[in-house]
């Protein structure tokens, strides 16, 4: 590719939509002489946690979600706050959310949720967790439920887990062989 090929930004403006998304417009030189206009949605990075009990559970947290307007179920998540780091934001998401307290962060990378629409991060976490206490405090909207990797994996297939992102998060993990053999235990092999 030679130099005249390579796009360039010509000009870019950002709106600010709300304390949680802004609107970027920018007009890109492709090298031909034509520029042309592309918008993206620049919101905060973003983490999303496949978090594992010591008796090999999971949890599943339902809430609803105004975009697509009905309630989902999805792994623990949220927005990377300023001044966090994105394993602090896990740890704290995972608690708030689900009442769970951390014992081992793995990190399972960071990827792009859609490179066409999306200019931030996700932050994919793989967490296994101390015992889980009825005792927990979690945030008022959410409902969590404990379920074996099995039925993860049904909820995946039927459709009623339909975040992709936490799906990749799921696969993520498979690829570890080490995290693996915690979301499956050998003798289900």
């Amino acid at each position: 590719m030679n130099s005249r090929s390579i796009p360039r930004i010509v000009s870019r403006k950002t709106s600010i939509l709300s304390p949680w998304v802004r609107l970027v417009e920018r007009h890109v030189d492709f090298g031909d002489g034509k520029i042309e206009v592309y918008h993206a949605l620049d919101q905060d990075d973003y983490i999303a946690i496949l978090a594992v009990t010591p008796d090999g559970l999971i949890p599943v947290v339902r809430q609803y979600r105004p975009a697509l307007e009905r309630f989902t179920l999805e792994l623990p998540a949220g927005l990377v706050e300023p001044g966090e780091t994105p394993e602090q934001t896990c740890i704290r998401e995972l608690r708030e959310e689900t009442g769970l307290v951390s014992r081992t962060v793995h990190s399972l990378g960071v990827h792009a949720p859609d490179t066409a629409r999306l200019s931030n991060k996700i932050f994919s976490f793989c967490v296994e967790t101390y015992p889980y206490s009825d005792t927990r405090e979690t945030e008022p909207q959410i409902e969590v439920n404990l379920v074996t990797f099995g039925r993860l994996c049904s909820s995946i297939l039927a459709g009623d887990f339909d975040l992709q992102s936490h799906i990749g998060t799921v696969a993520l993990a498979m690829l570890n062989p080490d995290l693996r053999s915690l979301l499956i235990p050998m003798n289900a092999l």
